[in-house]
């Protein structure tokens, strides 16, 4: 099973996916809605022909999907939500955050924390918040697996489910 995040923009999706795959090196599929086949329920509203109607940006073995909206229904990025992203090394996220901060507001440095070996949250040049970490993997218990056990405390240094 899998979770992905779908994100919604105001007629710029196509500027936010070209600027997603220079932060993750990767290659996304998009659909216009002019690429759309007709639907007398559901006609294309002028001026949005050029606006993404479904795009897809592969992110290791997940994918952050994207579109936009009507005029007639803004959206807006929550001021409590993140896209959080994990990548395979300090280097990948390194680069994603470089890339990312470009016009944008940057909460935390890309750095070793505590919890991890290198994580960065910022809010990017389209309001979208980010936290970007590098994927850890507890290996210290069949419980603690992905981290759900609530003893457990898995950090850069380290597991620490046998200190309590």
């Amino acid at each position: 099973m899998k979770a992905s995040p779908y994100l919604i923009f105001n007629g710029n999706c196509e500027d936010a996916i070209r600027f997603y795959e220079k932060a993750f090196s990767t290659k996304a599929n998009c659909c216009k809605y002019k690429d759309t086949p007709p639907n007398e329920h559901y006609p294309i509203k002028p001026g949005t022909e050029e606006f993404v109607m479904h795009g897809i940006i592969p992110i290791g073995n997940s994918a952050i999907y994207l579109a936009d909206t009507t005029p007639d229904q803004p959206a807006a990025f929550g001021n409590g939500s993140f896209a959080c992203v994990e990548l395979d090394n300090a280097e990948a996220v390194k680069a994603a955050f470089e890339v990312l901060k470009e016009g944008g507001k940057v909460f935390c440095e890309a750095q070793e924390t505590f919890w991890n070996k290198c994580y960065a949250e910022l809010e990017d040049k389209f309001g979208l918040k980010w936290s970007i970490m590098t994927l850890e993997e507890c290996t210290c218990t069949d419980e603690c697996v992905s981290g759900y056990n609530p003893d457990c405390t898995c950090t850069a240094s380290g597991c620490h489910c046998r200190e309590k």
